[in-house]
């Protein structure tokens, strides 16, 4: 049995702009949003490697977000770009409780 077609509906974000707090907020996210995925991937036993290998669990963004190349830095960042401009988009807001240090 075949799937049916599958066409993707993000929300228009296009003209969501983020406020510069959020902006500065990104990068930080985008790290985070790493180290879940590495996490993850580690707790299911995979390990650094130079080449992803599925049968063998070994990839090799399995490093600190800081030492990704700027490609991957760039996924994780889209990522969390489009999930904050989601957010807005449908309404809500993004308060930071205590002022910046």
């Amino acid at each position: 049995m075949n799937d049916p077609p599958y066409t993707p509906r993000p929300l228009p974000t296009e003209a969501v702009a983020l406020p510069p707090d959020l902006t500065r907020l990104l990068e930080r996210l985008a790290e985070n949003a790493h180290d879940h995925w590495a996490a993850r991937r580690i707790s299911e036993g995979w390990v650094w490697g130079p080449q992803r290998d599925d049968s063998k669990k070994t990839h090799p963004d399995l490093i600190a977000y800081d030492r990704l190349n700027e490609a991957e830095k760039a996924y994780d960042r889209t990522t969390v770009l489009e999930t904050l401009k989601a957010m807005i988009a449908l309404g809500y807001r993004i308060e930071r409780e205590h002022p910046a240090d």
